[in-house]
């Protein structure tokens, strides 16, 4: 539902408008100052603000200037009783989508609001479509990064459903974006739905949309993510985490290319190309009744692979300067070079949480050494330089020398989880802190380690 603030230092004013727009089905709120404008917009996101000239205290065109200083701004109508062309024109410099004047007609008045909502949409889909551009870049030129380029050279101009497998944190959803980024469909949105995130009883209406009134807490319409990608791309990430019940559904949307609204009698068509992702061995899925074996035969129809990190290390440079400078850029940091020994380090790392988990660690090390020129080693966290450090897994002599290291390298992890808190780290093993101490100095460990 789109909302729309009212700014009008006459109450009259602010209730019949705020009433006209509701009747039409918007939400609305109203208030009687720039001031008091300005504070809104800082607390909710507004569609569309009705603004007038002449306000106590900050006049309305200064109010515009400020709104429109902000990338999401919304539309600004400016209304008046005391229109001049010299403020029209003033107005629409500022970046006002439209003037009216008091006394207002009220179909002009309702059309002007459609046209500018429909113009904020039109802006916000194009702010996305920037967005998901700038992240469709696919970094790596390993022999399984090479493949995977040319297979989504092959498979993104068709329209053929892709189903791309890997592990936690290999960039699952950066090759969907690519697909969609090299395909016909790139003008329109790419949608995604995370099926792990959204509770089961909500990720029907997630997905096909629901109507007011279909069920407890529906107060409005609402567009579902299939709709919303149409003439795009829908990406079904951990599909394998979709219930049952909502797999038959999205089995029928595919088949018949249309599905019904939750509360609505009435079907709606839909043209999106849909791409979905999983960590799942879905055919194990299907052997325990989890997943719908004619589902997987519709999303399966061009399966890749996205190899993990751990399998294409010589990416690991490549991927470690290209997340310093962006996240250096995303934080404001002067760019930053890493030294030969951290890129050595980082390459002899096991990296289980994958690309993300590089991700995470370069920008923890921005964040954490904001004066920093050169990154090496020292500024990595403990438990990458720690295990990216170690040599082969020594032969041990006997059980207990074998258990001390296992004990050694398991609190080492904890500590470093727990950024050295000793205390903190007791707890998660559920030891006592004077016990853990004592575990520690046994094993030869500093809690500066």
């Amino acid at each position: 539902m789109n909302q729309i603030l009212v700014v009008d230092d006459e109450p009259e004013i602010r209730k019949s408008l705020s009433g006209v727009l509701e009747d039409e089905g918007y939400k609305v709120s109203a208030v009687g100052s720039a001031e008091d404008c300005l504070a809104a917009l800082k607390k909710k996101a507004f569609d569309l603000v009705l603004l007038d000239i002449w306000l106590p205290g900050m006049d309305g065109l200064a109010a515009l200037e400020e709104i429109k200083k902000s990338d999401a701004a919304p539309e600004v109508i400016i209304i008046s009783g005391h229109g001049t062309i010299e403020s029209a024109v003033k107005a629409t410099k500022l970046g006002a989508f439209d003037f009216i004047e008091k006394p207002f007609t009220l179909a002009k008045s309702l059309i002007l609001v459609k046209n500018a909502l429909e113009a904020h949409k039109l802006r916000r889909e194009n702010r996305e479509l920037k967005t998901q551009q700038a992240r469709g870049e696919i970094v790596g030129q390993s022999v399984p990064m090479k493949a995977l380029r040319q297979q989504i050279a092959l498979m993104a101009p068709t329209d053929g459903r892709v189903l791309i497998y890997g592990e936690s944190g290999t960039g699952k959803e950066l090759a969907a974006r690519a697909i969609h980024a090299q395909s016909p469909r790139k003008d329109n949105l790419f949608v995604e739905v995370n099926c792990a995130a959204i509770p089961e009883d909500l990720i029907e209406s997630e997905l096909f949309g629901h109507r007011k009134g279909s069920f407890a807490g529906a107060a409005h319409d609402k567009e579902g993510k299939f709709k919303k990608a149409d003439g795009g791309t829908l990406f079904l990430d951990e599909v394998g985490d979709m219930s049952l019940k909502t797999q038959s559904k999205v089995l029928r949307t595919l088949d018949e290319g249309r599905f019904t609204p939750v509360g609505s009698d009435e079907p709606v068509s839909v043209d999106a190309r849909v791409i979905a992702a999983t960590n799942k061995d879905l055919e194990e899925e299907i052997a325990r009744g989890n997943f719908r074996e004619d589902l997987f035969y519709r999303l399966n129809v061009i399966p890749f692979l996205v190899p993990p990190l751990r399998e294409r290390k010589e990416d690991t440079p490549l991927l470690a300067r290209h997340f310093l400078k962006e996240i250096s850029a995303q934080y404001s940091r002067r760019p930053k070079e890493i030294t030969d020994d951290a890129i050595d380090t980082l390459m002899r790392y096991a990296w289980p949480g994958n690309v993300r988990e590089l991700r995470n660690v370069i920008e923890r090390v921005v964040i954490m050494n904001p004066t920093a020129g050169r990154i090496d080693r020292k500024h990595l966290p403990p438990l990458v330089y720690r295990e990216g450090g170690r040599k082969p897994a020594p032969e041990f002599a006997t059980l207990h020398q074998a258990r001390a290291a296992y004990e050694r390298d398991y609190i080492l992890k904890k500590l470093d989880e727990s950024h050295g808190n000793v205390s903190r780290t007791a707890e998660v093993l559920g030891l006592e802190r004077s016990h853990l101490y004592r575990k520690m100095k046994s094993l030869g460990i500093s809690v500066k380690e």
